[in-house]
């Protein structure tokens, strides 16, 4: 008789257990009562991974409500496969505390969940207690002929014919696993400094100053960075705010009342990037009422009709001004609907003019102008995106009383119903996304905006920069943000286009974002050596998949049999592992077309084997 056929899966954070969940709830249909080794490979441990390990500080917080936070299916999801529902954050966090999910989490953790509301913004801590739990089930949902096999370590190579075995290399693990088929699901990877950084780092080394490159904040040993000093720090996403929070609050200064306590501890933090802002404040009050139709102008039709034009995809010629079409449908749809005292026309004969009107036409701008009078009330994506540009000051101190009042009035928006409308926008930024998986490789303007738009941070993390600001332990530099290394005075050198002139040294630099991780300077062995083996590539470093199921591709187009990928380093990436309920999920969707193409393919491995035993 035949061994049971091996799937390996390398990654058990929230992707990989993502497809173990999709694995369990497809299996009797596909698989069947057939036995299974599944091998799950990763050096930390499952549910979480790495980037949701247990191991990190309370301090460092998602940058979503807990009511917004969840793992399983709905109706809402485009799958094939059947919908296993389970329970958001916030109802699972009431599941513990009534007794009806057990966990074994550290006693901090279990205090963070009998005080959470579906409203509160969770310690990653406490999501990967979350997703640890959320694995354990998906394991007691398998089948009983499939076993799940746990492997610390990290996963070196795959090797094997396209028509035979694979073998995976584990280091630290004399022999490779053997296995029929293997699923990628790594998640953000570490990555070779590029020429600039590498630059900055060997002026540091000279010199004797602090270089951070860019990493995951949390691995990043920020003991070099002196209290009292100067560090200038590029970036002002979610890394800064990480960051932010670790070098105050976690060097011993607290926030009461708004106002912030230093320890004395805490560098001078001097913060600029592209833009020049932080990422708009995640909105802080829930949808009520009508949902704006989605997909309208930004649909499968759409997208198929664009892939089918020949030549390559350009996202600002093809798809751009469809997304923005679509960003304005959600916006107006909203309007429309929840404010109408603030439109001046019939909602019905706005629509038809709408649908019809070019999308960036003088006659779409007339339609806008004319029924929404207040400018206010419009969607400007290009304002929201570079709000600084223009904007100048003659001196640091003047941007800081600026840039505060450009906060505040974000805060402040983003935490009125009256614009609900914003909203309806991060639902249509939502439906993008998951129209966008097919084109594959949209370079990184959309994910850029996107994350700026849609997935900032909390509120009062925002009232904690307004904070530091005003307590001077922050200091904004402005857009357009450039740094030099000053061999002369031996310092890092920076300067932004909306203070002109003005420059601000410093002998510690931080790269405050996530390393470019493409497949010319990621550092995972594995990847590179897909991509070394024949795996195709794209211009932006991303490894080539079939949007359909996960496949890897190679250079002619045709996809492995048994090798598969998922996340952020392939062409179909999606918004996140884990999404809001009732927003369908693009990832759950992919999870379920790569388990079930799995699943097929190693039923039918089964079958041909039991034929020739």
């Amino acid at each position: 008789m035949s061994s049971a056929p091996v799937l390996v899966v390398i990654g058990a954070g929230p992707r990989g257990t993502g497809v173990i969940e999709r694995i369990a709830a497809n299996a009797a249909e596909l698989y069947g009562e057939r036995p299974l080794d599944i091998h799950l490979v990763d050096p930390y441990p499952p549910g979480g991974g790495r980037i949701w390990r247990q191991d990190q500080s309370p301090l460092l917080r998602m940058n979503s409500m807990a009511e917004d936070v969840t793992m399983f299916t709905d109706d809402t999801v485009q799958l094939d496969g059947p919908v296993s529902p389970g329970p958001a954050l916030h109802t699972w966090a009431e599941d513990v505390r009534e007794g009806r999910a057990v966990i074994d989490a550290t006693p901090a953790v279990l205090e963070e969940i009998h005080g959470l509301g579906a409203q509160d913004f969770p310690s990653r801590r406490l999501q990967s207690a979350y997703l640890r739990w959320v694995y354990e089930q998906a394991l007691a949902a398998l089948p009983p002929a499939i076993t799940v096999h746990e492997h610390t370590g990290v996963a070196l190579r795959v090797s094997g014919p396209r028509d035979g075995r694979q073998h995976v290399l584990i280091q630290g693990r004399a022999e490779p696993l053997v296995a029929d088929l293997v699923v990628l699901t790594v998640g953000h990877l570490d990555a070779e400094p590029d020429a600039e950084q590498a630059e900055l780092a060997a002026f540091a080394a000279r010199h004797g100053l602090v270089h951070l490159p860019p990493d995951f904040t949390a691995d990043t040993d920020l003991t070099a960075l002196p209290g009292g000093a100067p560090v200038l720090v590029r970036g002002f996403g979610l890394a800064f705010i990480d960051l932010m929070a670790l070098l105050t609050e976690g060097r011993g200064g607290r926030h009461e009342n708004g106002v912030y306590i230093p320890s004395g501890r805490e560098p001078v933090l001097y913060v600029g990037s592209r833009r020049g802002v932080p990422y708009h404040s995640k909105i802080g009050y829930p949808w009520q009422g009508e949902r704006p139709p989605l997909p309208q102008h930004f649909g499968p039709a759409q997208v198929e009709e664009i892939l089918n034009r020949p030549g390559p995809v350009d996202f600002r010629r093809d798809l751009w001004p469809l997304i923005t079409k679509e960003l304005g449908h959600a916006h107006y749809h909203r309007l429309f609907t929840a404010h109408p005292e603030r439109t001046a026309v019939d909602r019905g004969d706005f629509e038809e003019k709408y649908a019809v009107a070019d999308p960036g036409s003088p006659e779409l701008a007339a339609l806008v102008a004319s029924a929404v009078p207040d400018p206010a009330d419009r969607l400007d994506l290009d304002a929201l995106d570079h709000p600084l540009d223009g904007v100048r000051h003659a001196s640091y101190d003047a941007l800081q009383d600026g840039l505060r009042a450009y906060i505040t009035a974000d805060l402040d928006r983003r935490h009125d119903p009256r614009h609900s409308h914003d909203l309806a926008v991060f639902l249509g930024l939502l439906s993008v996304y998951g129209q966008l998986i097919p084109v594959g490789d949209t370079g990184e303007r959309w994910h850029g905006f996107f994350s700026y738009l849609a997935s900032g941070p909390p509120g009062f993390r925002l009232r904690q920069l307004l904070a530091l600001s005003r307590a001077g332990v922050v200091r904004f530099l402005g857009a357009g943000m450039t740094v030099e290394s000053d061999e002369e005075q031996g310092v890092f050198r920076a300067r932004s286009v909306t203070v002109p002139g003005a420059s601000t040294e410093a002998r510690a630099l931080v790269e405050a974002r996530l390393p470019d991780a493409s497949l010319r300077r990621t550092r995972s062995a594995l990847v590179s050596g897909l991509y070394e083996d024949g795996a195709a590539g794209t211009g932006a470093g991303l490894l080539s998949v079939d949007p359909a199921d996960g496949r890897i591709l190679d250079r002619d187009g045709r996809a492995h049999p048994r090798r598969f990928a998922l996340g952020p380093h392939t062409t179909a990436r999606a918004a996140g592992a884990f999404t809001r309920p009732r927003t369908g999920g693009p990832a759950f969707r992919q999870n379920d077309a790569t388990a079930r193409a799995a699943l097929a393919f190693l039923r039918d491995l089964s079958c041909r084997d039991r034929l020739t035993a």
